[in-house]
């Protein structure tokens, strides 16, 4: 139970009098070791939740040092300190304030095992995390960066994708980069988990696309501190001289127009919050000085200006500075974290693959020279980490996840890394083709060396690559609807894989004596079953309007308006631009609904066979669909041709509104089937299909 003078400060405290708390402080000094809340947050607790700087500090000033060491000390029901606090909210002057007074507070842990130091790195503090790094007595010591299944600041940080406090992590604990956890998994194994940080794994519309390449962001560069100072002046001189003025100038544009449409200063931002430092060689740091271009120097500032200009005009007509910056944001979380990514595998160089192709973290400098973990008092959480060893490299994780960019990184690196295989003895070859990555497999397609070597590997299962693409699975990986269309792509793919598959390939029987042409048949099966059901109700549907639309095209046809002349034959309104219209229109409304009819009635009559869904079927559904919004086009137009004989000479003018409106559902109808239009046409001259990341990989 809480006493009496427990339940004045928790009143107090909540209701935000703390003057009140200090007198009750003076009252009875041990009250402020009560538990209040149900939680057991003592009034230090509630006051670093809440903020109270001053308070802490004052509270902090007028106690013993004792009674100081004890309340600093005291832990809610998760384990939390004030300390802990602090870190989680990023509160830097109270992180400050505390850890001078007891510096050992920060190696306090709560019950999952996390410092305030981790717990900073986790909620991305990185101002309380580089305050508590500076405190630490021994520096050096990262075992207050683990928690007690072996995560690192480093796994926490990516995770959470704060990619500019990675990046700061990297360089003040270098030994983290190839350190696991409990299961096996490093940093780099959590960053290839994450294939929504990588552009190759994201899609986007044309106009996102145009905003993404017109957006201009930064990676984290290597600067001191003199260095930073004399950055502007450091660019400008890899630019001829003629064009410095304009560097400069356009470099102020830039930031007038972040500040105008994103009301903050993003440059500034980012250099306060994410300042990069890396510690390189002299040599090193030259090279980074030097700036890379796609154009010659002096196009750079034409390009930054019609990217500038692209930015404001779209703005201008419409598209807000809000969709512009999400779209900028989501740029510079790709930067950063191939930046990342870059320099965790460049940091590993020094290691060296296993026979099973896995990294060995820490062989040189925690081990025997021979991947033996030495074991010593101050790699407990090492020791735990390294007792379950994760089955795939990084390598294996980024070909399943489509980060094309981790696979091509990691292969320029480690060459040998191609010879990675799981616990199915699946290669990365393997992997890609069996989890639908076309960017991954193009890459690795390219290669005439790996073509050569991995493309003939085979599973435990005697499963060749073309025998994992003829495998279906449940998941949806292909960005078309429906089961037709699935169809279509899956035989795509399977195609695209036989055909470029090493010369002298000869396809082979896996160990359940089945060709890769066996498998597909088998388990495609269902969804050729649903794809057909699919078509088939499409057609009958659209069957049932194209004879409806045909019966009144032949009657509207034979229906002339205003009838034949009695003694000549000839209609009476022959020669007018309005017949015309209407004779026209009725022709091509009965030959488009004939012909929608037919290719309608061909599908529900085809065979549905596998090869069908490729061509043959696709084709007739966009014809027939093509021919059937053509004919009901036509009847419209029809009518309207000859509803304007009967208006009277007055009005003939004013029902041009009118028949707008009953063009209407004609246009709906086409703005509805655009995306599958768009779909069956891409289909039609794309070989390689597009990978969907919205469904969860295996």
């Amino acid at each position: 139970m809480v006493p009496i003078e427990g339940e004045s400060l928790f009143s107090s405290s909540m209701r935000g009098q703390w003057r009140e708390v200090l007198e009750a402080y003076e009252k009875n000094p041990a009250a402020l070791e009560a538990k209040l809340t149900k939680a057991e947050d003592t009034v230090l607790h509630i006051a670093v939740y809440v903020g109270q700087t001053s308070f802490v500090e004052t509270l902090l000033d007028n106690i013993s040092q004792d009674m100081c060491w004890n309340i600093l000390r005291m832990q809610n029901s998760k384990g939390n300190t004030p300390l802990h606090v602090a870190a989680q909210l990023g509160n830097v002057d109270l992180c400050n304030n505390i850890a001078k007074r007891d510096p050992t507070v920060i190696s306090l842990r709560n019950l999952e095992g996390e410092t305030p130091l981790f717990l900073a790195a986790l909620h991305g503090k990185s101002d309380a995390f580089f305050c508590l790094h500076g405190h630490q007595q021994n520096q050096d010591d990262d075992s207050l960066s683990r928690k007690s299944n072996g995560d690192t600041v480093l796994h926490s940080a990516i995770s959470s994708e704060y990619f500019g406090l990675a990046l700061q992590i990297i360089v003040r604990y270098p030994n983290l980069v190839n350190s696991a956890n409990q299961d096996g998994l490093s940093p780099l194994h959590i960053l290839a988990r994450k294939p929504n940080c990588f552009k190759s794994c994201t899609r986007m519309e044309l106009l996102d696309r145009i905003i993404y390449y017109c957006s201009i962001v930064d990676e984290h560069r290597d600067e001191t501190d003199d260095q930073h100072h004399n950055k502007e002046d450091t660019e400008t001189k890899n630019y001829p001289m003629n064009y410095a003025t304009c560097v400069t100038s356009l470099s102020l544009l830039k930031s007038a127009f972040e500040i105008t449409t994103t009301g903050k200063d993003t440059k500034a931002a980012s250099n306060d919050e994410e300042n990069y430092v890396s510690p390189k060689s002299e040599q090193e740091q030259a090279n980074k000085q030097k700036r890379h271009y796609l154009f010659p120097p002096n196009w750079e500032v034409i390009i930054q200006g019609l990217a500038l200009t692209m930015k404001a005009l779209l703005i201008i007509f419409g598209v807000g500075a809000s969709w512009i910056e999400k779209i900028r944001r989501k740029k510079l979380k790709h930067l950063h974290a191939k930046q990342v990514m870059n320099e965790m595998i460049q940091r590993a160089s020094l290691y060296k693959y296993d026979c099973a192709g896995m990294i060995n973290p820490g062989a040189e400098e925690n081990g025997d020279g021979r991947g033996n973990i030495i074991k010593s008092s101050n790699n407990t959480y090492e020791e735990k980490a390294f007792e379950k060893r994760i089955e795939d490299s990084p390598i294996l994780i980024a070909a399943k996840m489509g980060v094309a960019e981790m696979v091509e990184k990691i292969l320029d690196t480690y060459p040998v890394s191609i010879h990675d295989v799981d616990s199915e003895n699946k290669n990365v070859v393997l992997l890609a083709i069996e989890n639908r990555q076309p960017r991954v497999y193009k890459l690795l397609n390219r290669n005439s060396l790996i073509k050569e070597s991995a493309f003939r590997h085979v599973d435990n299962q005697g499963n060749s690559a073309l025998h994992l693409a003829g495998t279906y699975s449940n998941l949806k990986p292909w960005r078309v609807p429906g089961a037709a269309m699935q169809m279509q792509w899956e035989y795509k793919w399977y195609k695209l894989v036989k055909n470029s598959m090493p010369p002298n390939f000869y396809e082979r029987y896996n160990k359940d004596g089945k060709t890769a042409k066996q498998v597909f048949l088998e388990t495609h099966g269902l969804l050729a079953k649903e794809g057909s059901k699919w078509l088939t109700r499409t057609s009958e549907s659209c069957s049932v309007v194209a004879a409806l639309v045909a019966s009144v095209a032949f009657s509207t046809s034979t229906d002339i308006p205003g009838g034949p002349d009695q003694n000549t034959g000839k209609p009476l309104f022959l020669g007018r631009p309005a017949f015309n219209i209407f004779t026209i229109a009725s022709l091509v409304a009965l030959c488009s609904s004939v012909t929608s009819l037919v290719l309608f009635l061909s599908i529900l009559t085809s065979r549905f066979q596998a090869r069908d869904f490729v061509v043959d079927l696709p084709r007739k559904l966009l014809l027939g669909l093509t021919s059937l919004l053509t004919s009901i086009a036509a009847v419209l137009v029809s009518f309207c041709a000859a509803h304007y004989f009967t208006v009277e000479g007055g009005l003939k003018y004013a029902v041009f509104p009118i028949y707008a409106v009953t063009c209407l559902p004609v246009s709906f109808f086409a703005l509805v089937q655009l995306p599958l239009y768009f779909d069956l046409m891409l289909a039609m001259f794309r070989n390689v299909p597009q990978r969907s990341y919205k469904v969860s990989s295996h």
